[in-house]
């Protein structure tokens, strides 16, 4: 009985049987015939996302889209179960397709149809699913009312400010801004954590605010949530006065409590962050301390992945992009300040959902075939793979003896008619799945040709030539090709058949001409197609044009004699300097030749004559000169140009012999240049005739020469005369001369014994030339014995250029020679050569190997030698395979390409040294023997690592000028760092001319590549030398100079965009008591520039800066009252370009509040009301005494009323002008916005103008930067400057009036 590993063995074998059977599955040609008719099961083609969250205001679209044939039929399961679309007048389906469509007009909620849906597309061979397609609804939920207490903290103390947005379907995005609507701004003390929360890690004085409030903008509704504001109490111990604020004394000379770091997110000392492959990883750490701690990041156990991460949120937060499984680990943020410093430890771990290394794709087969469908996944846990059919789990459905499930893999067995099906491969884990199908479909299809019917192809004779014959049938034909539909079928030789039907005719001749026939033919049946092939002859130029020179007023004429094909149609086309040639009523062109009459400056050029038919076509190209007319006297004639001499003529052959005869001829008109040499050429007749071919070259003094001929070639002679300018045209050809035959002169050179087996060895030689065989019947007579044995030769005739013995043993030497024979005898033998027999694998390998004295590049190896008869072939050499494995440098990627170093050495204890090494890298290596062919097997591996060493140069290292006396140096790490980077040296000296100042040094932390230097003057210049340096050293030197400065007007700013022509003019302040309207004029394109508002504080030179985007007016905020600024505006882009600076002072606090009770023209206006009441009442008292009644007597209580009714009619509190929900909606109408100017501020002022959410007009989607706030279709232009209503309000305030009167 067999044991457990005997049955698991045959098990094994009969597995690798099974897949040795396998056919490949068959290819379908995309062929509109074949497609028509080709049955296939369903395919989805289209589907929707997995996780689909829709708009409740739209109509719900779930797609599924499937092709098969026949056309499949769809339905629908909802939470598992069938989806009777019919039964619900909301659910539609579109024709021909899948895909559901609910409508809300007749009503409905979107979120009664919530719920996860599967489309099945079904036809007669099979069912293919979509993904299982969860719908949700998105939502928007309010805000929960609150009533928010102040907030009061301790100057100094952190603070956190929770926002906890309304759980919403997708998250809204948060942001913080004051009732201005304008982003609280952030910065390494102040900033919004990844959960929406402000925090502060210490509170100034001047953080105290009534309006800090959190939104929260939902993506899909459109609608911004706005949180109830906060309102910052900050509690100081000693007064605080706004106008004392510096950004270097923010206490404003108080003394406040420092404190050491603390951690506000997250808590303790540790925690743990999960994350998906190829997701995005965020971490953060917010710290509390004074002075505001600053953050590092670090990973224990190596550096951070340094082209995946970005540090955010001034360094308080961590990102990876495309997170992979090496992005795994401890990480580490350090909060510090002057105090002290503390750690928090992140533990990172990640999981991935399944991703595919092998989808199952597709099979077609036919009858009795056999095939697989792998499905093979990934994923952290591994995924789980569950196979189905037809949407229902392998395991339940009918068994299938064709069938085998395998874990990933099924395997398919002689297939039957019927048995075509949709499968599907579920992977899936706790973080997701993967659901693919792939069809199996068995097709029985009679064989069909797919190309034209009886095609006629013509081709160019001696050219290499493919006849094509497309076809298809399952099971696969066999196609076969026949000439004139005769003979056995083609292939070899001439003739190459491919399996895609194609036969190749290596070299087409004139006896390939006929009709080639294919034939396909299978168990299902056979067809045929047929191809018309014609050899044409090749068009050429047989008379070329040729380089001349024509008096002006003469007649030129270029030949151009054209030789064809007779069946097929030439065209011959002259051009000029590679343009057409207009023939006119003087060019003249005729078949063989281009007539020019009446030569003149313009006809000079070069001339083209292309022939071409439908297949082919040659072109020859001369040059025309033209020269001044000649005159009769000869010396003006002698002055002419000399040209290529006439041809000689007249050629005799005299005194033949047998390898011998005298030629002579006559020369021509040498055209002023003297003949230098003749050319004697000669064609024959028996091995290519018609090509003529140089003989020999004689001095240009002699005319009649003996020429030295070859045995058995009938000969005929030409000869060409040569001067300074070229060659003439050949002479007309003499009569042939045949010589008489001989035995061969010559030895077959490159006489060689090789093996290309272990048990044989080729002789190999280079066949006589045919002007060396010398006489008809050429053959070889070739001699080998074992060299050094004693025996006798063996020998062979033979006509090839090559003889293998066989059974030979292995790599032994043999001595060979070679003569060649002809009818008239044998010629010269060759001398003993020594040939050796094929060799084989060496069987031994190099034992022992080892490494000593390993440095940073280098590494001296040692080995054990082989025994040389164990080499078994031509030692060549010790050949080391050696590789990076990885480098110490933690993070870093390298190639672990194999690279070979070869050893030749045949002493006792042979070594080397090994070279060109990386520094501070893990290396294996093993080592071979090799011969001229093979390879031992392997020594044993050995592993070593390289020491440390000097870095490479950084990756690059630019200098950047960022102003009139600023350079920003920039570089990144070194790609070969060679060891842990420790830092940094950075040199810099002035450069004048040629002379430099003292060297001053800067050391930088290995995680710097940046630095900002300072000039003293804008036309200093200097060299900077940088370095990257490990434990071992400084590295590679990077070196450059700063660039070069004049003036302001040649000044090129840090983008490399130079400023001439752009300007900025009419700046124009406008101030309030604590803001500025600013407007400039510039020249600048819309859009191309952002401008820079530079403002300085006067008092104590305090200087902010503000980066607009908008275009002018732009309001400057947070002023201190009655005091004097400067500002200046110039461009981000091009620093150089600047404003003049315009001074100017803001109004006094609260000068828009005047009292008006305590002006002097508001107390006359009283006193004459009062006067004039009183004088009211007297008249009326008199009137009234005397018994009469005064019309008017309800003045005085109407004017009373109407005082009262103006003071009901103060501005609504800002929470009323939000809609009910406590949203704003930014799709609002302009019908419904306020007046400008009349909305009261969280603190119980009145603002001349601010704005609200509301004050917005329509627009697209918003823009958020970094800090959280939004621009874009949130900002507008005013209509109208707000210093007008400033300038007026004192008079038409209803406000003032009231409190006035009050």
């Amino acid at each position: 009985m067999l044991g457990q590993g005997g049955h698991a063995a045959l098990a094994l074998m009969l597995l690798l049987l099974l897949l040795w059977r396998q056919a490949a599955p068959i290819e379908v040609p995309q062929d509109p015939k074949i497609l028509q008719d080709l049955k296939q099961p369903p395919t989805i083609v289209k589907q929707s996302v997995k996780d689909y969250i829709v708009d409740p205001r739209d109509n719900i679209i779930i797609e599924c889209e499937a092709k098969g044939n026949p056309v499949p039929t769809f339905s629908w399961r909802r939470n598992g179960k069938f989806f009777n679309i019919g039964k619900d007048p909301r659910v539609t389906m579109r024709k021909r397709s899948g895909t559901l469509e609910i409508g809300f007009r007749s009503g409905g909620r979107p979120e009664d149809y919530e719920g996860e849906y599967q489309c099945f597309a079904n036809n007669e061979f099979g069912v293919a699913l979509s993904n299982k397609i969860l719908l949700r609804v998105s939502k928007a939920p309010l805000w929960p009312k609150e009533v928010l207490e102040p907030v009061v903290v301790t100057e100094g103390s952190p603070l956190v400010l929770l926002c906890n947005p309304p759980p919403g379907l997708p998250p809204p995005f948060t942001f913080w801004m004051n009732s201005a609507m304008t982003p609280i701004p952030q910065d390494k003390r102040v900033s919004m954590g990844l959960n929406g929360d402000l925090y502060f890690s210490n509170v100034l004085a001047k953080d105290a605010h009534t309006d800090y409030s959190c939104n929260a903008r939902f993506l899909f509704t459109h609608t911004i949530q706005q949180k109830n504001p906060f309102t910052l109490k900050v509690q100081t111990k000693e007064p605080y006065n706004d106008t004392s604020y510096n950004a270097t004394d923010p206490y404003g000379g108080r003394r406040v409590a420092e404190s050491t770091p603390t951690f506000l997110s997250p808590s303790g000392s540790e925690s743990s962050k999960m994350v998906l492959r190829d997701e995005q990883l965020l971490l953060e750490c917010i710290a509390a301390g004074l002075p505001t701690p600053t953050i590092k990041w670090f990973k224990k156990g190596g550096d951070l992945p340094g082209r995946k991460v970005k540090f955010e949120n001034f360094n308080k937060t961590l990102k990876i992009i495309n997170v992979s499984e090496e992005d795994a680990g401890e990480y580490v943020c350090m909060a510090n300040n002057q105090l002290g410093s503390i750690r928090h430890s992140i533990f990172v771990q990640v999981k991935a959902a399944p991703y595919w290394l092998d989808k199952p794709t597709n099979l077609v087969l036919a009858p009795d075939e056999n095939g697989r469908l792998v499905c093979r996944a990934n994923g952290n846990p591994k995924p789980n793979i569950q196979w189905l059919i037809n949407g229902q789990p392998v395991d339940s459905s009918p068994p299938n003896l064709s069938r085998q499930v395998l874990g990933d893999t099924i395997i398919f067995r002689s297939v039957q008619m019927g048995s075509s099906a949709v499968y599907q491969c579920n992977a899936s884990n706790q973080h997701g799945y993967l659901l693919a199908n792939a069809f199996v479909s068995v097709l029985d299809m009679p064989p069909r040709m797919l190309g034209p019917k009886n095609q006629l192809i013509k081709v160019i004779e001696n050219n290499r030539t493919f006849l094509d014959c497309p076809f298809f049938g399952s099971p696969l034909p066999e196609l076969r090709w026949f000439k004139n539909g005769q003979g056995s079928g083609l292939d070899g030789g001439q003739y190459r058949a491919y399996i895609n039907g194609t036969l190749e005719i290596k070299r087409a001749r004139a006896e390939d001409e006929g009709t080639y026939t294919c034939v396909a033919n299978s168990i299902l049946g056979t067809a045929e197609n047929q191809v018309r092939l014609e050899v044409k002859e090749r068009t050429r130029i047989v008379r070329a044009p040729e380089h001349q020179s024509a008096i002006r007023g003469s007649t030129a004429r270029f030949d151009c004699k054209v030789k064809s094909d007779p069946s097929l149609s030439v065209t011959v086309a002259w051009t000029k300097d590679d343009k057409p040639l207009q023939l006119g009523w003087r060019l003249r062109k005729d078949d063989e030749s281009l007539t020019i009459p009446n030569v003149n400056e313009g006809d000079e050029g070069m001339y083209t004559c292309t022939v071409k038919s439908e297949i082919d076509q040659d072109t020859a190209s001369a040059r025309l000169t033209v020269l001044e007319e000649a005159s009769l006297n000869p010396s003006v004639s002698s002055a002419l140009p000399p040209d290529r001499p006439d041809p000689p003529m007249d050629l005799d052959l005299s005194d033949p012999a047998a390898r011998s005869v005298r030629l002579t001829w006559i020369p021509g008109n040498d055209h002023r240049s003297p003949i230098t040499q003749f050319l004697v050429q000669f064609e024959e007749d028996r091995w290519e005739p018609g090509r003529w071919q140089d003989l020999s070259t004689y001095p240009g003094d002699l005319n009649s020469v003996i020429l030295q001929l070859a045995p058995f070639v009938n000969y005929q002679f030409r000869v060409i005369a040569i001067n300074s300018v070229g060659q003439s045209q050949p002479s007309r050809p003499s009569p042939r001369y045949k010589t008489s035959g001989a035995a061969p002169d010559a030895i077959p050179r490159g006489l060689r014994g090789w093996g290309s087996k272990n048990d044989n060895m080729e002789i190999t030689w280079e066949p006589l030339l045919d002007l060396e065989r010398n006489g008809p019947n050429l053959h070889y007579n070739v001699w080998w014995r074992l060299k050094d044995s004693g025996e006798e030769w063996s020998n062979v005739t033979t006509v090839g250029s090559k003889h293998v013995i066989h059974n030979t043993q292995t790599y032994v030497p043999y001595e060979i020679k070679i003569q060649a024979r002809n009818e008239f005898g044998a010629g010269p033998e060759s001398n003993v050569a020594t040939g050796y027999s094929g060799e084989d694998k060496p069987t031994d390998a190099p034992t022992a190997l080892r490494v000593s004295k390993v440095e940073s590049t280098t590494a001296t190896i040692h080995w054990k030698p082989v025994a040389p008869n164990s080499v078994q072939g031509e030692f060549k050499e010790y050949r080391l395979y050696y590789w990076r494995e990885s480098s110490l440098v933690p993070g870093l990627v390298v190639s672990k390409e194999k690279k070979t170093k070869g050893f030749f050495s045949t002493v006792a204890e042979p070594s080397g040294i090994l070279s060109d090494l990386v520094p501070y890298s893990k290396y294996k290596m093993f080592m071979v023997v090799a011969n001229s062919r093979f390879e031992s097997p392997p020594s044993n591996t050995v592993e070593f690592t390289t020491k440390e060493g000097v870095p490479d140069a950084p990756k690059f290292f630019r200098i950047n000028r960022r102003g009139f006396d600023t350079l920003q140096l920039e570089w990144d790490k070194p790609l070969e760092p060679n060891g842990i980077l420790v830092g940094y040296l950075l040199k810099y000296q002035t450069v004048n001319g040629t002379r430099l100042g003292q060297p001053q040094f800067k050391n930088l932390l290995p995680n710097e590549t940046e630095f900002t230097l300072r000039l003293p003057d804008r036309s200093t210049r200097y060299k900077f030398f940088l370095s990257a340096r490990t434990q071992e050293g400084a590295g590679e030197v990077f070196a450059d100079e700063s660039p070069h400065f004049t003036n302001e007007e040649n000044f090129t700013d840090a983008t490399g965009l130079a400023a001439p022509g752009r300007e900025i003019w009419n700046l124009t302040v406008v101030p309030n008591s604590n803001y500025a309207n600013v407007s400039w004029r510039h020249n600048f394109p819309a859009g191309s520039s952002e401008f820079v508002l530079e403002y300085t504080l006067e008092s104590n030179k305090t200087v902010k800066v503000v980066a607009v985007k908008q275009q002018p007016p732009i309001t400057v905020a947070d002023l201190i009252a009655g005091a004097t600024y400067s500002l200046r505006v110039y461009s981000h882009e091009l620093n150089s370009v600047s404003s003049e600076s315009v001074s100017f002072k803001t109004k006094p606090a609260y000068i828009d509040q005047v009292d008006i009770a305590t002006q002097g023209w508001f107390i006359g206006l009283m006193c004459a009301i009062a006067l004039i009441i009183l004088i009211l009442l007297i008249v009326c008292f008199i009137k009234r005494s005397r018994g009469g009644k005064y019309p008017g007597g309800g003045c005085v209580t109407g004017y009373a009323k109407h005082l009262v009714r103006d003071k009901k009619d103060l501005p609504l509190d800002p929470v009323d002008q939000k809609d009910q929900d406590g949203s704003f909606d930014y799709h609002s109408d302009e019908d419904n916005k306020p007046l400008q100017g009349s909305q009261t501020s969280l603190d119980g002022n009145v603002k001349e103008s601010d704005d609200s959410l509301v004050d917005y007009g329509e627009g697209g989607d918003g823009q958020f930067n970094e800090d959280g706030s939004f621009i874009g279709q949130y900002t507008v232009k005013k209509d109208k400057d707000e210093t007008e209503g400033n300038e007026s309000s004192e008079a038409t305030s209803p406000v003032n009036a009231i409190y006035s009167l009050a």
